[in-house]
């Protein structure tokens, strides 16, 4: 059996166009919208927007994190997929932060709450989920972490994280205590451990490393990436590999609107050793 994932953070639902100057004040606080030659920027819900993108890539597995809470069910219906969505922090009075981020996303930005979703499509090749968990992987400052996990009807299991940012020590800890806890609940299953891990092989890879010989985990994006679909006993038909800038691009009055800080990352496996 083949199939593809692909792994992405959200950026709470908002644009990022790669020109500085087009996020001013008056689109924050006014919702103007700024414009250069080449891009825009946009101070507006753009949940259709990520939808049309999500709905029209190839996957059958997507990991998503910094997902707005209230995402979930409309990307899923969008997407053909079923859902399992971890809440991670600042989701406390949920329907004052949904209001407001509808009204001014940029403004409130992170402080529309956040989740990890995983999508799975039920038509797609691992044949939807057939069992959903959760659990906290980090408590207490700088914020809450989360890790969910799915258990599809194929039997490929998927881990879907977004580490502690901008603290390494505490990212090293958020990972690998994911990946102990993933692996346990997979069994001798073959797993997907991905996400926004907020570490990079080239800087940190004792933990890489660690991930390896421990877990079984490997098949990083890149010396540089923070984004990973990792795997254990699936064979990798094409490693995952960031998508180019442009593709996380829809057009907007004949100027691009770029999707998210994140670029998405894909990859492609096998249950079969032979990649058949």
């Amino acid at each position: 059996m083949q199939f593809k994932a692909i792994a992405w953070n959200l950026f709470h639902g908002r644009d990022f166009p790669p020109d500085p100057a087009l996020f001013t004040w008056r689109s924050r606080l006014l919702r103007f919208e700024e414009r250069n030659a080449t891009h825009v920027q946009v101070n507006r819900d753009l949940r259709a927007e990520f939808a049309s993108m999500l709905s029209g890539a190839e996957w059958d597995v997507a990991l998503l994190q910094e997902c707005p809470p209230r995402y979930a069910g409309p990307l899923a219906a969008a997407c053909s997929a079923e859902a399992h969505r971890v809440l991670t922090s600042r989701n406390s009075f949920a329907p004052l932060r949904r209001a407001l981020a509808f009204l001014n996303p940029d403004l409130i930005a992170s402080g529309e709450g956040g989740s990890n979703l995983i999508l799975v499509r039920t038509a797609g090749a691992l044949g939807g989920i057939v069992e959903r968990r959760g659990m906290a992987i980090h408590t207490g400052r700088p914020e809450r972490r989360a890790m969910g996990f799915a258990r599809t009807g194929s039997g490929v299991c998927v881990a879907n994280l977004h580490a502690t940012n901008d603290i390494p020590a505490s990212a090293v800890e958020d990972v690998l205590l994911a990946a102990k806890r993933a692996t346990e609940w997979a069994g001798d299953r073959p797993l997907i451990f991905g996400g926004d891990l907020n570490l990079r092989p080239g800087e940190d890879p004792a933990v890489f490393d660690r991930l390896r010989q421990s877990y079984g985990l490997e098949g990083t994006t890149g010396p540089r990436a923070i984004d990973h679909l990792l795997s254990r006993g699936l064979a990798a038909i094409s490693p995952p590999t960031p998508w180019p800038t442009e593709r996380r691009e829809l057009d907007e009055e004949g100027l691009a609107l770029r999707l998210s800080d994140h670029t998405p990352v894909e990859a492609s496996f096998s249950t079969s050793e032979a990649g058949e």
